[in-house]
């Protein structure tokens, strides 16, 4: 279980790389290690071989021998003075099988022989030539066997690699320790806010306070408070639409109630005399069935969603002048001209009542933005293409705030005017996809704003299996 954390995965990398390194090192050291045995015996080869030169005299057999033996040589070969002398000399056991000049040698040769040595188990016998110390002559030659050498050289390298399991088991326990205080306990503290947050995220007393020192953990922690900050503003916000769509669906059902009555007495007055009830009635009672079916569909949005639109081809004029008409009332203190263009022989395919909600939000959001500023124009224009139809709704007014373009279509928050909830956008907009099309902006700026909706010609066809 302790290699499947990060902290333990740490502990196996540092010892991994860390005998990695050695051996890296262990090789050139092992090499350096040959070279300063060799020389070592060719020193004491050397000082034998003058102490023989002082005396002038020929010694005994046995202290010949006694001299070789304490420098671990054969025979000892000394140049002075471009004489070759054969200085101490005992009888070689074997034919010498390979020399070794350590005077100016190159490290790659060097490395190469002590690879050849270590992985060489015979006893061989060898030349060894090198460069007297002080130069006390040319240079100076003995023979050898390597497996003295060969016997030393494993046990350095049994040493170093015994340092370096050490030094390596060490660097990692303490790189363990200081990577579980530094990176991992931060990292934990996260997680278990997270954890704490997750059983109550409305509860901002659970946010975490960034503390770490890390940079990377800090921004880290840093990105979690953020999140949670906005996740809770979120859930409260889908929480108080859900109480306000439950006192609104409550209002609608008790209005839908009162305009019931209402529809009955309009009714009444249709029988009348007078030519002007006449003329009014059958708007009234028009705008008061929207009102009933509008708060029938309000009660229906509480419980799931807009109903879908039930699509029937219809003249798209008479509807845009029913919409103008009933603005026109509204807008006769304001002065909002309304310029229509909309052939009188365009047909399109759509949910009559769902596409009179969407003109009426947008017809009434440029009226009110033209309130604003005394006077302007709306103009209302339509047509058809090979994709389908278009409808544009502009206006001359001042053009939509900043904010409410960045929430243009969202419920709440994209109001388009002082005490707006920016309801009519979002509805609007959902209307339109449910007839497979698109509300957008098309601009919107000091000269006013401009819309466009865009209805699909074709139908929604299910994809092939």
């Amino acid at each position: 279980m302790l290699f499947n954390t990060l902290s333990g995965r740490f502990l196996l990398l540092t010892m991994l790389f860390v005998m990695l390194a050695e051996v890296l090192i262990f090789v050139p050291s092992v090499a350096r290690f040959r070279e300063d045995y060799i020389l070592s015996r060719l020193e004491r080869a050397q000082i034998a071989s003058l102490a023989l030169l002082a005396t002038d005299e020929m010694i005994d057999a046995n202290l010949e021998r006694e001299l070789l033996d304490n420098a671990e040589v054969f025979n000892v070969v000394l140049r002075r003075d471009e004489v070759r002398q054969l200085v101490l000399s005992s009888p070689i056991p074997a034919p010498i099988e390979a020399s070794y000049d350590l005077r100016d040698a190159p490290a790659w040769e060097l490395i190469r022989d002590a690879v050849m040595t270590l992985v060489d188990p015979r006893n061989r016998i060898i030349r060894v030539i090198g460069a007297p110390v002080r130069q006390a002559g040319l240079l100076i030659e003995a023979t050898m066997e390597t497996a003295p050498l060969r016997a030393a050289m494993i046990d350095y390298g049994f040493r170093i690699f015994l340092l370096s399991l050490v030094i390596s088991v060490v660097t990692a326990v303490l790189l363990f320790l200081a990577v579980r205080r530094l990176l991992v306990a931060p990292i934990h503290r996260v997680v278990s806010h997270m954890s704490v947050y997750a059983e109550a995220p409305e509860d901002a007393r659970r946010f975490i306070e960034p503390q770490a020192r890390v940079v990377e953990l800090r921004e880290a922690e840093e990105a979690l408070q953020s999140m949670q900050r906005h996740l809770t503003g979120a859930l409260r916000q889908k929480d108080r639409l859900a109480q306000l769509g439950g006192a609104v669906a409550k209002i609608s059902h008790d209005l839908r109630n009162i305009l019931t009555t209402a529809q009955l007495l309009a009714d009444r007055m249709e029988a009348s005399a007078d030519p002007m009830v006449k003329r009014a009635a059958p708007k009234l009672v028009n705008s008061i069935s929207r009102a009933v079916g509008l708060c029938e569909s309000t009660l229906a949005f509480g419980k799931a969603e807009e109903p879908p639109p039930v699509l029937t081809r219809f003249m798209l004029s008479p509807l845009v002048r029913d919409v103008v008409e009933s603005e026109r009332l509204a807008s006769e203190t304001s002065g909002a001209e309304f310029v229509t263009d909309v052939p009188g022989n365009l047909s399109i395919r759509a949910d009559h009542e769902q596409l009179h909600r969407v003109l009426t939000n947008l017809v009434r959001n440029a009226r009110q933005a033209i309130e604003a500023t005394g006077a302007g124009t709306i103009e209302i224009a339509a047509g058809e293409d090979d994709q389908g139809w278009w409808i544009r709704v502009g206006d001359t007014g001042p053009g939509l705030p900043e904010r409410a373009r960045e929430h243009l279509f969202q419920p709440f928050q994209g109001g388009t005017r002082k005490g707006g909830s920016g309801l009519g956008l979002a509805i609007s907009a959902e209307l339109v996809r449910g007839h497979g099309g698109r509300l957008e902006l098309v601009r919107s700026d000091s000269e006013g704003s401009e819309f466009m909706i865009h209805l699909p010609r074709e139908l929604a066809t299910p994809a092939a299996h």
